[in-house]
C-alpha cells in the first residue's frame, strides 16, 4: 500500500501535533505517524499527569500553610488509586479529542513505527500502538518533519527495575504511596515529584549531585526554593552524588559517593532526559548519523531553519535545543510553515519561559545574572520579596522573590520563586522580548491586589550594579 503526501510528520507529541494542524491549515496534504499514544510524553507520561497529581494534592499544602498560621485545623487524604483512575480517564479523553481534531483538519493519522526507505519515502512497521493500523504502508513525501521526542536517561549505576527503582513515567503509574522515597535529581521533574509524594505521606529525600537544587536557575532562586522545600518537610541534600543502588529485603539501599547509605522503599531516578535521535534509514535520506548529524548530546543537529537536510526537519526534543513542550510546539508550527513555503529564513523563537510547578513555583525568562556575566554583558539586578504581597500573605505563603536582570535601561531577564509566580510568566516573556524600560513599567497599571504587583516592585526597585 503506497500513499503520497505533501508533508509527513513522525511523532504526535507537542511538536508533531502542532506541525500537523499548522500544515493542514496551510492547505497541505498531511500524514502523521505515531508509534505509541497520541500526545507523546507530554500528555501521557509527563507534563499533563504531573500537573494533575500536583493539582489533586494542592489542598494538603494549603491546609498545612493555614495551620502554621494557627487559623484552623484540618486534613486532606488523597486516594492515589482513585487519582490514577481519573488520570486514565482524562488522558484517554484528551487523546480521543486530539485524534478527532486531526481528523477534522484532514490529517491522516497512522499508527506504527516509521522507517526511512529512501530520500522521499517512509515505510511504516508495526509498533503496538493504538488506532489505525499502518503496518506495511509506504508513504511518499515532499517534506518530512521528525518530532521524535526524548526519553529518560540514567547512568548504569542507577539502572531502573520498574518495581523499586523507577523512572518518572513508571512512578506516575503506582497506586500506593511508598513509606519513603529517594528522588535522585533536583531538576523540574524531581522537584515536582518530590513535592507530590511528600504531600501524600511519603518521607522524601531529594538528592542532587550539583552544588544546589534547580542547578540551571539563578543561585538565589535555588537557595530560596531549597529553604521552602525543607520547610515543607522534604530532606533536601545538594552536592551529594549517588554511587549505586542495591535492593535488599523489599527496600533500596542508596549508596552515596561519600560512603553513606540511605534505606528507602522506592527510588525515583530523575537525572534528566535525552533526545530520541534514532530513526532507521536516515542515511538513505542523506542524513548519516555517523557523519555529522548528531550533537555531543546525541541530538539531531539542525540548521538555522530547523532542517536536518533540505527536505527533512527535526523539531522539539529530538534536536536537543530546548527540551520543553511549549518550545517543541513552537518549533513544530514554524517547521510546518517553512516546509509549506509560508515563511523563509531562520527560526527565531524569542524568549522561552522555563517553569517549575508545585507550591512553591519557580520561573525564568531570559538571562540570569550569572549568564549575563558569562556573556560579558554589563548588567544590574533589582528584586522584590513576596513577603509584603497581599495575595501571598492570604495564601500563608509569603516566602520567595522576583529578580530582574537589566542591561543598561533594558530588561533582559526575570526569575522568580514562590507562591503562584507562574501567573506572570507570560508577562515576563513580553517584557524581556520587548526590552521594557523602567518608564514603560511606570506607564502600565497593575491590578491590585495581585501577585503581579511584586513583579512591578522588582522592576521599579533600585538597581544593583554587578
Amino acid at each position: 500500500m503506497t500513499k503520497t503526501c505533501d508533508i509527513l510528520i513522525i511523532g504526535s507529541g507537542p511538536a508533531g501535533y502542532a506541525a500537523a494542524l499548522e500544515a493542514s491549515v496551510l492547505g497541505r496534504d498531511v500524514v502523521l505517524v505515531e508509534k505509541d499514544l497520541v500526545g507523546g510524553t507530554c500528555l501521557n507520561r509527563g507534563c499533563i499527569p504531573t500537573k494533575l497529581f500536583l493539582g489533586a494534592s494542592r489542598a494538603v499544602s494549603e491546609i498545612k500553610a493555614q495551620s502554621r498560621m494557627r487559623l484552623g485545623q484540618g486534613s486532606f487524604v488523597l486516594d492515589l488509586a482513585a487519582l490514577q483512575k481519573r488520570k486514565a480517564s482524562l488522558l484517554g479523553a484528551t487523546r480521543q479529542s486530539m485524534a478527532k481534531k486531526l481528523e477534522a483538519a484532514g490529517v491522516r493519522l497512522i499508527h506504527g513505527l516509521g522507517e526511512l526507505a529512501g530520500p522521499d519515502q517512509v515505510v511504516v512497521r508495526a509498533s503496538g500502538g493504538n488506532g489505525q493500523a499502518g503496518q506495511g504502508a509506504r508513504l511518499i513525501f515532499d517534506r518530512l518533519i521528525l518530532a521524535l521526542g526524548s526519553r529518560p536517561v540514567w547512568p548504569k549505576a542507577l539502572e531502573p527495575d520498574g518495581e523499586h527503582i523507577l523512572l518518572s513515567d513508571q512512578i506516575l503509574e503506582i497506586d500506593e504511596v511508598p513509606a519513603s522515597l529517594a528522588v535522585i535529581g533536583a531538576g523540574a521533574i524531581g522537584l515536582e515529584m518530590a513535592q507530590f509524594f511528600q504531600r501524600v505521606g511519603a518521607q522524601v529525600t531529594l538528592l542532587e549531585a550539583a552544588e544546589r537544587i534547580a542547578p540551571t536557575e539563578d543561585p538565589e532562586i535555588s537557595s530560596q526554593l531549597a529553604a521552602m522545600l525543607k520547610r515543607q518537610g522534604i530532606d533536601v541534600r545538594s552536592g551529594v552524588a549517588v554511587s549505586g543502588l542495591q535492593q535488599s529485603k523489599g527496600e533500596v539501599i542508596v549508596h552515596l559517593a561519600e560512603g553513606q547509605t540511605l534505606n528507602v522503599g522506592k527510588v525515583l531516578v530523575a537525572v534528566g532526559r535525552g533526545p530520541n535521535a534514532a530513526l532507521p534509514g536516515l542515511d538513505l535520506a542523506g542524513a548519516s548519523l555517523s557523519e555529522a548529524s548528531l550533537s555531543e548530546k546525541g541530538a539531531l543537529t539542525v540548521d538555522a531553519s530547523l532542517r536536518l537536510t533540505d527536505r527533512i526537519y527535526a523539531v522539539g526534543d529530538c534536536n536537543g535545543q530546548v527540551l520543553l513542550a511549549h518550545a517543541a510546539e513552537h518549533q513544530g508550527r514554524f517547521a510546518a510553515r517553512h516546509a509549506a513555503g509560508a515563511v523563509s529564513g531562520p527560526y527565531r523563537p524569542g524568549s522561552i519561559p522555563f517553569c517549575i510547578y508545585g507550591d512553591p513555583e519557580a520561573m525564568r525568562v531570559g538571562l540570569t545574572a550569572g549568564k549575563a556575566a558569562a556573556q560579558g554583558l554589563e548588567h544590574s539586578v533589582s528584586r522584590a520579596m513576596l513577603a509584603a504581597n497581599p495575595v501571598a500573605q492570604a495564601a500563608a505563603a509569603p516566602h520567595g522573590l522576583v529578580k530582574v536582570v537589566w542591561s543598561g535601561e533594558r530588561v533582559v531577564g526575570v526569575s522568580a520563586v514562590g507562591h503562584g509566580v507562574l501567573h506572570f510568566v507570560s508577562a515576563a516573556v513580553i517584557m524581556v522580548d520587548q526590552g521594557w524600560s523602567r518608564e514603560r513599567v511606570e506607564d502600565m497599571v497593575f491590578a491590585h491586589p495581585t501577585l503581579d504587583e511584586t513583579l512591578r516592585q522588582a522592576l521599579l526597585a533600585p538597581q544593583e550594579p554587578r
